[in-house]
C-alpha cells in the first residue's frame, strides 16, 4: 500500500527541512507574536471535562485583557491527517494542540512544534511525567509536554456478576471465562460479557502483550512488524475469542461511545480510562442510577499481576507556524498549572505532574488506576508510528479478526503494511 502519511510526507507538508522541531519559535513569529490575539486551542474527544475548559478560557482571558481563547474539539479519528494539513499553514494552524502520546514523536521529529525546552522548568520541571517528556524530546530538545495520562482498567456490573454467580477474575484465563459466562447468562446477542468493538486495537493490545507478542520490534535502525510471531498470534486468538464469544459490540465499530451500551444494560465488563466513570454517572448524559452497581479492577494478566495495558494519554504542544507564540505559551502554562491539573485529576485523569497523583484519591477507582498503570506499555517508539495509526491498519486487522478471519493470514498482511509504514 502506498504510504499516505509517512514521515517524509508529513515533513514536506509542514514545509520544514530540519530533522527536529523549529528552532526559531515559529518561523515568521520569531518575535513571539502580538500582545493581543484570538487564540485557538485544539482539544480531542470528550476527555477534558467542561469545568476545565471553562476555567482555561476564563482565566486566560482575565490574565490577557483584549485576547480571547476558543477551544475547538477534534475527533481522535482522522486527527493525524487534520493536524498534518492544519499545521502546515500559518493561516489555518491552531495555536495550541493536544496530540496523543503515541502520535507526538512523528510531529516532533518532523518539526511541527515549537521548542519548549527553555519553558520546562517553569512548566513543572522534573515533576512532569518523565516518560511523556522523553517521548517528545529529540536531540536534547523538548517539543511537547504531558497533558494527562491514563491507563484503562475494567469497569464491571456488580449486580450482573452476582446474577451470573461469578467473582472478580484474578488471572487472564479467569477473565475470559467470566466474560463468556456473562454473555451466556444474558441470553442476548447484543449483550457484551466484555464490551470490545471490532476496531478497538488499543484495548486489544493488552491481550497481545500479555501473551508475549508485540506490534513491532526494533531491528537496529529499522523496525520489524511482529504480529505474525507465535506469541502475537496467541494473543490475537484470545482477542478473537472475546470478539466472538463474549462481545456483542459491532465488529466494524470503535470504542468512542461506551456510555450508550453500558447505560442500556448491554455491558457486563469493559476496559475504559478512569474518567469514563464521570461520563457514566453524569446526570444528563449518563445513568447515575447504576452508580452503586459499578465496580472496577485492573485487568489481570496470565501471571496474576496486572496485564500490560496501553499507557494512554496526551501531550500538548505549540505548532511552529502559530503566529501567537507568546500567548500560546501563556495558555500552555495555565494547562500545566496545579489548578487546571487538579480539575483533570478530580475527573479521573492522571495529572501531568507526579506530585499531583494524590488528587486521584484513595478509593477503588484510584487503586485500579495505580494498579493498571503499574504494568502499562507504550506502542513502538518509532518515528513513523503515527503513520501506522493514520492508515488504520490496526483497525482493519482487529475488525477482520472480530469477523472470524484467519489470524495467520491477517497478521501477515498487517505486518507487510506496518513494515512499509515504519521503514
Amino acid at each position: 500500500m502506498k504510504k499516505t502519511l509517512a514521515l517524509a510526507a508529513v515533513t514536506a507538508l509542514l514545509g520544514v527541512t530540519s530533522a527536529c522541531g523549529s528552532d526559531d519559535n515559529g518561523g515568521s513569529s520569531a518575535d513571539g507574536g502580538p500582545e493581543k490575539a484570538d487564540l485557538v486551542v485544539w482539544l480531542n474527544g470528550a476527555d477534558t471535562p467542561q469545568e476545565a475548559r471553562d476555567w482555561l478560557k476564563e482565566t486566560f482571558e482575565e490574565e490577557n485583557p483584549g485576547s480571547t481563547l476558543t477551544i475547538e474539539e477534534q475527533e481522535w479519528d482522522g486527527l493525524v491527517e487534520r493536524m498534518t494539513t492544519a499545521l502546515s499553514s500559518e493561516d489555518q494552524t491552531p495555536d495550541v494542540v493536544e496530540v496523543g502520546n503515541t502520535q507526538a514523536p512523528t510531529f516532533t521529529t518532523a518539526g511541527a512544534f515549537s521548542d519548549l525546552t527553555g519553558d520546562l522548568e517553569d512548566l513543572g520541571g522534573d515533576d512532569l511525567l518523565p516518560g511523556f517528556v522523553e517521548a517528545a524530546t529529540v536531540e536534547g530538545k523538548t517539543y511537547a509536554v504531558p497533558y494527562y495520562a491514563g491507563s484503562t482498567y475494567v469497569f464491571y456490573r456488580k449486580d450482573l456478576f452476582k446474577k451470573a454467580g461469578v467473582e472478580v477474575p484474578t488471572t487472564m484465563d479467569e477473565f475470559v471465562d467470566v466474560a463468556v459466562q456473562l454473555k451466556k447468562e444474558s441470553g442476548k446477542a447484543d449483550f457484551s460479557g466484555y464490551w470490545l468493538p471490532g476496531q478497538d486495537w488499543r484495548d486489544g493490545a493488552a491481550f497481545l502483550w500479555d501473551a508475549g507478542g508485540d506490534f513491532a520490534v526494533a531491528d537496529g535502525d529499522a523496525w520489524t512488524a511482529s504480529l505474525s510471531t507465535p506469541e502475537s498470534q496467541e494473543g490475537l486468538a484470545t482477542v478473537q475469542q472475546l470478539f466472538t464469544e463474549a462481545s456483542g459490540a459491532p465488529a466494524d465499530a470503535n470504542e468512542s461511545d461506551p456510555v450508550t451500551p453500558f447505560c442500556a444494560d448491554k455491558v457486563g465488563m469493559m476496559s475504559r480510562p478512569g474518567w469514563v466513570y464521570g461520563m457514566l454517572t453524569d446526570e444528563e448524559s449518563g445513568c447515575p442510577d447504576l452508580a452503586k452497581q459499578i465496580g472496577v479492577f485492573a485487568l489481570p494478566g496470565s501471571d496474576g499481576e496486572p496485564a500490560p495495558v496501553l499507557l494512554g494519554g496526551s501531550d500538548i504542544a505549540i505548532p511552529a507556524k502559530s503566529p501567537n507564540q507568546d500567548l500560546a505559551r501563556e495558555a500552555v502554562s495555565l494547562m500545566l498549572s496545579d489548578d487546571y491539573q487538579g480539575i483533570l485529576a478530580e475527573a479521573g485523569l492522571t495529572p501531568a505532574k507526579e506530585s499531583l497523583a494524590t488528587l486521584l484519591g484513595d478509593d477503588e477507582f484510584a487503586q485500579a488506576t495505580i494498579a493498571a498503570a503499574s504494568n502499562a506499555k507504550l506502542t513502538p517508539a518509532a518515528a513513523n508510528w503515527a503513520t501506522v495509526e493514520g492508515t488504520r491498519v490496526l483497525e482493519d486487522l482487529f475488525s477482520q479478526i472480530a469477523q472470524g478471519g484467519d489470524i495467520a493470514d491477517l497478521a501477515a498482511d498487517a505486518d507487510a503494511r506496518i513494515d512499509d509504514e515504519l521503514n
